[in-house]
């Protein structure tokens, strides 16, 4: 039994901590590109426009300077004061108030700059010179500070923002991956019966059910190899311990010949049985299982009555053909002619002395069906459905010289469903007829 470390994920590595990390990197990405485009608008767009409002206050206070009118000029600078706050001037070329005299050059910008627009600790300045270079516009004033708490309810905002959507997140891919997580660690550690339960149309539940798909397929396989194992143990138990009698009496009595023939046969019967278990097991990994063709199904019947009409002849028995079968199947040429000579071989084994074992074949139009029929004792009705599990045999049959293996119809059985055809059995009064039904090559069948 395999054993599953559970560990809870370290932070560092668990996807909750990797969503969120994600959410807060996409709003640091966009906080920045935000920034950028705002940065990249107000360059191309406002400042231009800022600038054009400046030259043209720059031009109105000029023209009153220059015409005299310097009362005038005072009510227009005071004006702007009023309206945009601050303290606005008309200054000369090295900064010296126009009005009063009085030197603001530092609020000039350094050459060879002639466009200013600041702001640094709550104290912001512009300044604008004008085309010829004799005059500046400049502007000056405080700023209130923002406090840091006016942006808190926008703060709070965000991160509730990035705490509901990662929360979502979370629940939709998260949690649902660490339940199949869960499942499949249960899976590990022997409950074969556990199954992710989704109804999901996206990838996480194409993942679930791809889970179920393989857990299905691999508790079919685990059961059926306890199974095979179980039947095995117990199908070997009797020859071996006949084996170890007969060894006894072999070395104990003088008759050396009876116990080295019993000897013989029941080292037959287990060489049989072991090949029999190396034949079903490989269909399951044996790659030309899976490798279909067109088989002209036809010469196989055929070869099969010929192999078994010797095996028959010695029990008195005759094989008798009824029908033909012309059309392909799609399969393994091997893998049917080892399912049919089985169905046929367990017909003659059962069938009395000097009988008649019947091979029909009737063709549809889509699908053939061969028919082995003996005139033996058949199968009690309770027991029909169970004659193709490995090692079943009607107790009746249980005896060392005619039982067989009781894996004949088992292989046939996996044969024919590697065709994705289907065999069943029914008591034929007297008898037992073995029917198997197999489609035909799909180009072959009419339309």
């Amino acid at each position: 039994m395999y054993s599953v470390e559970r560990t809870k994920p370290s932070p560092f590595k668990s996807l909750y901590a990797g969503v969120l990390v994600a959410m807060a990197g996409i709003l640091t990405l966009s906080f920045l590109a935000y920034n950028a485009i705002s940065n990249r608008i107000q360059n191309r767009e406002f400042t231009p426009l800022f600038n054009r409002f400046d030259e043209l206050q720059l031009e109105n206070a000029r023209a009153m300077f220059e015409s005299g009118d310097l009362t005038g000029l005072r009510k227009y600078l005071s004006h702007l004061d009023q309206v945009f706050s601050g303290s606005h001037y008309l200054l000369d070329s090295i900064g010296g108030d126009v009005l009063t005299g009085q030197s603001k050059a530092a609020l000039l910008p350094p050459p060879p700059a002639v466009t200013e627009r600041i702001r640094k600790r709550g104290h912001w300045v512009i300044a604008h010179r004008s085309p010829d270079g004799r005059y500046w516009f400049a502007a000056e004033g405080q700023s209130a500070e923002t406090p840091i708490w006016t942006f808190l309810p926008f703060y709070l905002l965000v991160i509730a923002t990035t705490s509901v959507l990662g929360w979502i997140a979370s629940v939709g891919v998260v949690s649902p991956i660490r339940r199949i997580a869960a499942v499949i660690s249960q899976f590990g550690q022997g409950s074969l019966e556990v199954r992710v339960h989704t109804k999901r149309p996206d990838e996480i539940g194409q993942l679930g059910r791809s889970f179920n798909q393989m857990a299905d397929r691999l508790e079919r396989l685990i059961v059926s190899e306890r199974r095979l194992l179980s039947d095995i143990s117990h199908e070997l138990r009797s020859p071996l311990a006949r084996l170890k009698f007969a060894i006894k009496l072999a070395r104990s009595t003088g008759n050396s010949k009876a116990a080295m023939d019993r000897i013989e046969r029941d080292v037959d019967r287990i060489t049989s049985l072991v090949a029999d278990i190396v034949e079903i097991t490989s269909f399951e990994g044996e790659p030309a299982a899976r490798e279909t063709e067109i088989v002209n199904a036809a010469p196989v019947v055929d070869e099969v009555v010929r192999d078994c009409s010797l095996e028959a002849e010695v029990r008195g028995c005759t094989i008798a053909v009824q029908g033909e079968l012309k059309a392909p199947v799609m399969g393994n040429r091997e893998l049917l002619r080892r399912a049919l000579e089985n169905v046929v071989r367990n017909g003659i084994r059962y069938a009395p002395e000097h009988t008649t074992i019947q091979l029909s074949i009737q063709e549809s139009d889509h699908q053939a069906t061969i028919a082995v029929r003996d005139f033996g004792p058949g199968v009690p009705t309770g027991s029909l459905a169970r004659i193709f599990d490995p090692f079943f045999r009607v107790e009746d049959a249980r005896d060392t010289n005619g039982g067989g293996s009781g894996l004949g119809l088992s292989i046939a059985k996996r044969a024919i469903q590697l065709h994705h055809g289907s065999i069943s059995a029914e008591n034929a009064m007297p008898g037992l007829r073995v029917k198997i039904v197999l489609p035909l090559a799909p180009e072959h069948v009419p339309q």
